[in-house]
Protein backbone atom coordinates (compact mmCIF):
# COMPACT_ATOMS: atom_id res chain seq x y z
CA UNK A 1 0.00 0.00 0.00
CA UNK A 2 1.02 3.85 -0.88
CA UNK A 3 0.04 7.22 -0.14
CA UNK A 4 0.14 9.55 -2.35
CA UNK A 5 2.78 11.93 -2.00
CA UNK A 6 0.20 15.18 -2.87
CA UNK A 7 -2.14 15.87 0.17
CA UNK A 8 -4.10 18.20 -2.65
CA UNK A 9 -4.42 21.36 0.43
CA UNK A 10 -5.88 19.22 2.69
CA UNK A 11 -6.76 19.80 6.75
CA UNK A 12 -6.96 18.19 9.50
CA UNK A 13 -8.11 18.43 13.25
CA UNK A 14 -5.62 16.73 15.71
CA UNK A 15 -6.62 16.42 19.16
CA UNK A 16 -4.20 16.41 21.90
CA UNK A 17 -1.83 17.51 20.56
CA UNK A 18 0.79 18.73 22.78
CA UNK A 19 2.61 15.83 23.28
CA UNK A 20 3.15 11.69 22.85
CA UNK A 21 1.46 10.33 20.11
CA UNK A 22 -1.09 13.55 19.09
CA UNK A 23 2.36 15.76 18.80
CA UNK A 24 3.74 12.72 16.70
CA UNK A 25 0.66 12.72 14.63
CA UNK A 26 0.14 16.68 13.97
CA UNK A 27 3.83 16.93 13.04
CA UNK A 28 4.11 13.76 10.57
CA UNK A 29 0.73 15.51 8.74
CA UNK A 30 2.10 19.07 8.56
CA UNK A 31 5.34 17.75 7.23
CA UNK A 32 3.30 15.68 4.86
CA UNK A 33 1.49 19.19 3.49
CA UNK A 34 -1.16 18.84 5.40
CA UNK A 35 -2.71 22.02 6.94
CA UNK A 36 -3.44 21.00 10.80
CA UNK A 37 -5.57 22.89 13.66
CA UNK A 38 -3.53 21.10 16.40
CA UNK A 39 -5.71 21.65 19.50
CA UNK A 40 -4.80 21.10 24.12
CA UNK A 41 -7.29 21.16 26.33
CA UNK A 42 -5.01 22.07 29.51
CA UNK A 43 -1.63 23.21 28.49
CA UNK A 44 -1.88 24.88 25.14
CA UNK A 45 2.07 25.90 25.53
CA UNK A 46 2.77 23.04 24.57
CA UNK A 47 1.37 23.33 21.00
CA UNK A 48 4.07 26.17 20.34
CA UNK A 49 7.06 24.40 19.04
CA UNK A 50 4.62 22.53 16.79
CA UNK A 51 3.68 26.32 15.52
CA UNK A 52 7.24 27.39 15.74
CA UNK A 53 7.95 24.04 13.25
CA UNK A 54 5.28 24.34 10.95
CA UNK A 55 4.39 28.11 11.04
CA UNK A 56 2.22 28.60 7.33
CA UNK A 57 0.52 24.44 8.15
CA UNK A 58 0.03 24.41 12.33
CA UNK A 59 -2.34 26.48 14.09
CA UNK A 60 -2.95 25.89 17.53
CA UNK A 61 -6.30 25.83 19.78
CA UNK A 62 -7.31 25.52 23.19
CA UNK A 63 -10.26 23.29 23.37
CA UNK A 64 -11.49 20.83 25.44
CA UNK A 65 -13.10 17.65 23.46
CA UNK A 66 -15.66 16.93 26.71
CA UNK A 67 -16.95 20.84 25.76
CA UNK A 68 -19.48 20.81 22.77
CA UNK A 69 -19.36 24.40 22.09
CA UNK A 70 -15.02 23.77 21.99
CA UNK A 71 -15.62 21.05 19.31
CA UNK A 72 -17.83 23.24 17.18
CA UNK A 73 -15.33 26.08 17.38
CA UNK A 74 -12.50 24.00 16.44
CA UNK A 75 -14.23 22.46 13.74
CA UNK A 76 -15.26 26.28 12.43
CA UNK A 77 -12.14 27.77 13.64
CA UNK A 78 -10.81 25.05 11.07
CA UNK A 79 -13.13 26.35 8.40
CA UNK A 80 -12.65 29.87 8.65
CA UNK A 81 -8.48 29.44 8.84
CA UNK A 82 -8.03 26.81 6.05
CA UNK A 83 -11.52 26.79 3.91
CA UNK A 84 -12.14 23.31 4.72
CA UNK A 85 -11.75 20.09 6.95
CA UNK A 86 -10.80 16.63 5.14
CA UNK A 87 -9.10 15.00 8.56
CA UNK A 88 -10.31 14.55 12.20
CA UNK A 89 -7.61 12.48 14.61
CA UNK A 90 -9.40 11.88 17.59
CA UNK A 91 -6.65 11.51 19.91
CA UNK A 92 -7.51 13.62 23.17
CA UNK A 93 -7.16 11.00 26.14
CA UNK A 94 -7.25 10.39 29.69
CA UNK A 95 -5.17 7.88 31.28
CA UNK A 96 -4.81 5.67 34.27
CA UNK A 97 -2.80 8.66 35.89
CA UNK A 98 -6.46 10.01 36.31
CA UNK A 99 -7.34 7.94 38.44
CA UNK A 100 -4.28 6.46 39.96
CA UNK A 101 -1.17 7.89 39.55
CA UNK A 102 0.48 4.80 40.79
CA UNK A 103 -1.58 2.40 38.53
CA UNK A 104 1.49 0.70 36.59
CA UNK A 105 3.01 -0.64 40.65
CA UNK A 106 -0.34 -1.00 42.46
CA UNK A 107 -3.10 -1.66 40.08
CA UNK A 108 -6.36 0.50 40.52
CA UNK A 109 -9.36 -1.36 42.07
CA UNK A 110 -12.47 -0.15 40.27
CA UNK A 111 -14.42 0.37 43.48
CA UNK A 112 -12.01 2.73 44.90
CA UNK A 113 -11.74 5.13 42.03
CA UNK A 114 -12.97 8.59 42.84
CA UNK A 115 -16.23 8.91 41.03
CA UNK A 116 -15.56 12.58 39.09
CA UNK A 117 -11.87 10.95 38.28
CA UNK A 118 -13.88 8.12 36.64
CA UNK A 119 -16.78 10.74 35.13
CA UNK A 120 -13.73 12.34 33.56
CA UNK A 121 -12.09 10.13 31.97
CA UNK A 122 -15.04 8.05 30.25
CA UNK A 123 -16.14 12.11 29.09
CA UNK A 124 -12.27 12.52 27.70
CA UNK A 125 -12.28 8.98 25.90
CA UNK A 126 -15.40 7.87 25.13
CA UNK A 127 -17.81 11.12 24.30
CA UNK A 128 -14.97 13.35 23.34
CA UNK A 129 -14.54 11.74 19.88
CA UNK A 130 -18.22 11.54 19.58
CA UNK A 131 -18.62 15.44 20.46
CA UNK A 132 -15.81 16.17 17.67
CA UNK A 133 -17.05 13.80 14.88
CA UNK A 134 -20.59 14.85 15.64
CA UNK A 135 -18.81 18.42 15.05
CA UNK A 136 -17.14 17.58 11.67
CA UNK A 137 -19.12 14.86 10.12
CA UNK A 138 -21.88 17.42 8.72
CA UNK A 139 -18.73 19.39 6.69
CA UNK A 140 -17.04 16.39 5.39
CA UNK A 141 -20.40 15.26 3.78
CA UNK A 142 -21.11 17.62 2.50
CA UNK A 143 -17.96 17.77 0.48
CA UNK A 144 -18.32 14.02 -0.19
CA UNK A 145 -15.03 13.29 1.18
CA UNK A 146 -13.51 12.49 4.90
CA UNK A 147 -11.45 10.85 7.38
CA UNK A 148 -12.24 10.11 10.81
CA UNK A 149 -9.35 8.11 12.67
CA UNK A 150 -9.57 7.32 16.68
CA UNK A 151 -6.86 6.33 18.19
CA UNK A 152 -6.89 3.22 19.91
CA UNK A 153 -4.55 0.59 22.25
CA UNK A 154 -4.39 -2.73 22.02
CA UNK A 155 -6.71 -5.75 23.41
CA UNK A 156 -4.77 -6.92 26.01
CA UNK A 157 -4.87 -3.40 27.57
CA UNK A 158 -8.22 -3.10 27.58
CA UNK A 159 -8.93 -6.05 29.53
CA UNK A 160 -5.73 -5.54 32.16
CA UNK A 161 -6.35 -5.66 35.54
CA UNK A 162 -6.12 -2.72 37.33
CA UNK A 163 -6.97 -0.83 33.98
CA UNK A 164 -10.31 0.13 34.65
CA UNK A 165 -11.98 2.37 33.14
CA UNK A 166 -9.42 3.48 30.68
CA UNK A 167 -9.46 -0.14 29.12
CA UNK A 168 -13.17 -0.45 29.19
CA UNK A 169 -12.76 3.28 26.88
CA UNK A 170 -11.09 2.28 24.47
CA UNK A 171 -13.38 -0.61 24.26
CA UNK A 172 -16.31 1.77 23.57
CA UNK A 173 -13.95 3.64 21.17
CA UNK A 174 -13.50 0.82 18.94
CA UNK A 175 -17.11 0.25 19.05
CA UNK A 176 -17.91 3.35 18.18
CA UNK A 177 -15.78 3.57 14.98
CA UNK A 178 -17.13 0.47 13.86
CA UNK A 179 -20.56 1.34 14.00
CA UNK A 180 -19.75 5.28 12.71
CA UNK A 181 -17.98 3.31 9.79
CA UNK A 182 -21.59 1.40 8.98
CA UNK A 183 -23.50 4.71 9.52
CA UNK A 184 -21.38 6.39 7.07
CA UNK A 185 -21.48 4.00 4.59
CA UNK A 186 -21.32 5.13 0.99
CA UNK A 187 -20.92 8.62 2.04
CA UNK A 188 -17.10 8.62 1.33
CA UNK A 189 -16.44 9.56 5.06
CA UNK A 190 -14.58 6.70 6.06
CA UNK A 191 -13.94 5.84 10.06
CA UNK A 192 -10.72 3.21 11.19
CA UNK A 193 -8.80 3.12 14.60
CA UNK A 194 -5.56 2.94 14.80
CA UNK A 195 -2.93 2.04 17.57
CA UNK A 196 0.60 1.96 18.22
CA UNK A 197 0.83 -2.07 19.02
CA UNK A 198 2.52 -1.40 22.56
CA UNK A 199 3.75 1.43 25.08
CA UNK A 200 4.95 3.86 23.77
CA UNK A 201 6.64 7.28 24.88
CA UNK A 202 3.55 9.87 26.16
CA UNK A 203 1.80 11.96 28.98
CA UNK A 204 0.26 9.14 30.38
CA UNK A 205 3.17 7.41 31.10
CA UNK A 206 3.61 8.10 35.79
CA UNK A 207 6.50 9.16 37.28
CA UNK A 208 8.81 6.86 38.49
CA UNK A 209 8.75 4.46 35.31
CA UNK A 210 11.95 2.34 35.48
CA UNK A 211 14.03 3.38 32.91
CA UNK A 212 15.00 -0.03 31.72
CA UNK A 213 11.51 -0.65 31.08
CA UNK A 214 11.43 3.18 29.24
CA UNK A 215 14.31 2.36 26.80
CA UNK A 216 11.60 -0.24 25.70
CA UNK A 217 8.87 2.09 24.57
CA UNK A 218 8.21 2.50 21.31
CA UNK A 219 8.39 5.94 19.24
CA UNK A 220 5.29 7.94 19.11
CA UNK A 221 6.63 8.92 15.20
CA UNK A 222 5.36 5.09 14.54
CA UNK A 223 2.12 6.50 13.88
CA UNK A 224 3.02 8.43 10.88
CA UNK A 225 2.98 6.39 8.47
CA UNK A 226 0.26 4.54 8.51
CA UNK A 227 -1.95 7.42 9.56
CA UNK A 228 -0.39 9.28 6.26
CA UNK A 229 -2.07 6.21 4.48
CA UNK A 230 -5.87 6.75 6.21
CA UNK A 231 -5.56 10.70 5.80
CA UNK A 232 -5.17 9.89 2.03
CA UNK A 233 -7.03 8.52 -0.63
CA UNK A 234 -5.49 5.64 -0.94
CA UNK A 235 -7.60 4.37 1.69
CA UNK A 236 -11.11 5.00 0.25
CA UNK A 237 -11.85 1.58 0.30
CA UNK A 238 -10.87 1.24 3.95
CA UNK A 239 -13.55 1.31 6.86
CA UNK A 240 -14.45 0.26 10.16
CA UNK A 241 -11.06 -1.03 10.73
CA UNK A 242 -8.19 -1.40 13.00
CA UNK A 243 -4.92 -0.31 12.35
CA UNK A 244 -1.50 -1.31 14.04
CA UNK A 245 1.52 0.44 13.79
CA UNK A 246 3.41 -1.86 15.01
CA UNK A 247 2.61 -4.19 11.84
CA UNK A 248 2.96 -1.59 9.36
CA UNK A 249 3.20 -2.17 6.67
CA UNK A 250 3.80 -5.97 6.72
CA UNK A 251 -0.14 -6.87 7.36
CA UNK A 252 -2.80 -6.13 5.14
CA UNK A 253 -5.47 -3.99 7.33
CA UNK A 254 -7.64 -6.03 9.78
CA UNK A 255 -11.37 -6.27 9.58
CA UNK A 256 -13.11 -6.84 12.32
CA UNK A 257 -13.07 -8.51 14.58
CA UNK A 258 -9.50 -7.77 14.46
CA UNK A 259 -6.97 -10.58 15.21
CA UNK A 260 -3.64 -9.78 17.44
Amino acid sequence: MTTPPDPAGRVAIVTGAGRGLGRAMAEGLAAAGYRVVATAAREPSELEPLVAAFPDHVMALQADVTEPADCARTVETALARFGRLDILVNNAGRGMRTISPQFMVEPAKFWQADIEAWRTLIDTNVNGPFLMARAAVPVMLQAGWGRIINISMNHETMRRAGFSPYGPSKAALEAETVIWAQDLAGTGVTVNALLPGGASRTGMIPPGFPESAAAALLDPAIMVPPLLYLASSGSDGATGRRFIATLWPATEPAGWPPAE
